[in-house]
């Protein structure tokens, strides 16, 4: 009985070793006021309550608000980065359960005006970083533009997080045919966010496939739905996680329940491309 625990034990530290790290996802969506940040926090410390290493970076050009909706001041940002006041690593703040953030700021879109040398540091400075986590996200901001689009283009995989409204579902649809016609290989998933049920997520699912196979040829994969819940808007309001402030709550349930469909979808895969994230985002952000 002793040989056979050690046995399990020898394995698990194995897996845990032999597991990819740095696995970086976009969480980007085709408009503003659905909720993307929020959905990326609470799904981030819901990797952290399952044993994950997790890395958040804000890349909303202008109006980061990561670190406000859990109540944090940071002392740096992206853009300090640029005005060569801090290293990358300097910048990365503590949140709640392990988590671990980088606030957002001016700098993508600084960055993309910069000369290669400085943009070669900051992809060098990323490279050192993100291995040191099993899964590090980059919110982009609403929409996508010929600059956010190359940080979605280098990423493993993307989350697309939308509402059922009809002005949600086409510009969701809009951002997700950009990067397909650039890439067409790269794996999206879909959150909707704010139903009144689960029906009305998978209806939504429905029709956003069906639009994307008609005109894309291509299958979309969906993580699941978010509850329209009064506990979401508490959370904004105290600036805390609404899964830290209420797990009992139908939306904090409903982030598990999404979490879990994403791991699950990724340990059956475990498909990682032979590029890395640092690789491709050198060669789009300097042709090189």
């Amino acid at each position: 009985m002793t040989d056979q625990a050690e046995s399990l034990r020898t394995q698990l530290i194995q897996t845990t070793a032999n597991r990819p790290k740095g696995k970086s996802i976009a969480i980007m969506s085709g408009k503003g006021g659905v909720g993307k940040s929020n959905v990326a926090l609470n799904f981030a410390i819901s990797l952290c309550h399952k044993g994950n290493k997790v890395l958040v970076v804000d890349l909303d050009i202008g109006m980061g608000n990561l670190d406000i909706l859990m109540g944090e001041t940071s002392k740096y940002t992206i853009a300090d980065f640029f005005k060569g006041e801090a290293y990358l690593r300097k910048m990365i703040e503590s949140g709640p359960n392990g988590l671990q953030y980088i606030a957002g700021g001016t700098g993508l879109s600084e960055l993309l005006a910069l000369d290669d040398r400085l943009i070669e540091q900051f992809v060098y400075q990323l490279g050192e970083i993100v291995n040191q986590y099993d899964f590090v996200f980059f919110d982009m901001g609403a929409g996508v533009t010929a600059d956010s689009a190359k940080f979605i283009l280098a990423a493993d995989e993307i989350i697309v997080v939308l509402t059922s409204e009809p002005t949600a579902m086409t510009d969701a649809y809009a951002a997700i045919k950009y990067i397909h016609l650039m890439d067409s290989q790269i794996p999206f998933q879909i959150v909707i966010n704010r139903v009144e049920s689960e029906k009305e997520g998978l209806d939504s699912y429905g029709r956003l496939s069906a639009v994307i196979k008609k005109f894309l040829h291509r299958d979309i994969a969906y993580l699941g739905s978010i509850s329209e819940d009064r506990a979401i808007q508490q959370a904004v309001k105290r600036q805390i996680p609404f899964i830290i402030l209420n797990k009992n709550s139908h939306s904090a349930r409903s982030i598990e329940r999404i979490v879990g469909n994403y791991c699950r979808k990724s340990h059956s895969s475990s498909i990682y491309p032979n590029k890395k994230f640092i690789t491709k985002l050198k060669q789009l952000l300097l042709g090189r």
